[in-house]
């Protein structure tokens, strides 16, 4: 009887630090947003660029490859979901997969000023899916005279020992796709 007492006891200590450890490492939210202007550029088609993943991977230099693994919706409301696997871009050999499902809505005819948003829910996983964090993307495109205005706004978990890591890798991959619309769209500029 003793013995099965100790048993337990230990049992549960090793419960207590593995759920102290659980915690340690489980992400905590954090905010993070960017904004940019296109200029001479319309916003439906910066909203369009974007929404379309197999063009992420031109914004996005991290991302390696990708699935669509389910599209449906019509032309104010589509939904679609992506399996992709991407790189750390400080740790270029770190690989990670991600699921993600966005909704990529446009305003109505008529309405004014027209809002062209993506939102998109990630789950992204290391370790082979044993350790995953989650993020919200909010990304905006808006008319801006003959520019325009893009906003993107994200939640995103990351554990508190890795917070400026998480960090920096969010501001690299989020300020190369701002960085790379600018360019693409100032190019598309000249060639009209």
């Amino acid at each position: 009887m003793h013995i099965k007492r100790w048993n337990l006891k230990k049992l549960a200590l090793y419960g207590a630090g593995l759920l102290i450890i659980y915690v340690l490492i489980t992400g905590r939210s954090r905010q993070y947003q960017i904004d940019a202007l296109i200029e001479n550029s319309k916003a439906e088609e910066v909203w369009e660029y974007v929404a379309d993943f197999g063009k992420m991977r031109t914004l996005n230099p991290t991302i390696l490859d990708f699935k669509i693994i389910a599209d449906s919706g019509h032309t104010h409301e589509w939904h679609y979901s992506v399996a992709y696997t991407e790189r750390l871009s400080h740790w270029p050999y770190w690989l990670n997969t991600a699921k993600a499902h966005y909704v990529v809505t446009k305003s109505m005819p008529g309405v004014e000023p027209a809002i062209y948003g993506i939102v998109s829910k990630h789950r992204t996983c290391f370790f082979k899916g044993i350790y995953c964090l989650n993020s919200l993307s909010e990304f905006k495109c808006t008319p801006s005279g003959r520019d325009t205005y893009c906003s993107e706004r994200i939640q995103y978990q990351c554990p508190p020992f890795l917070s400026e890591a998480c960090h920096r890798e969010l501001e690299y991959q989020r300020q190369a796709v701002m960085h790379n619309l600018t360019v693409i769209f100032s190019k598309k500029q000249y060639s009209n």
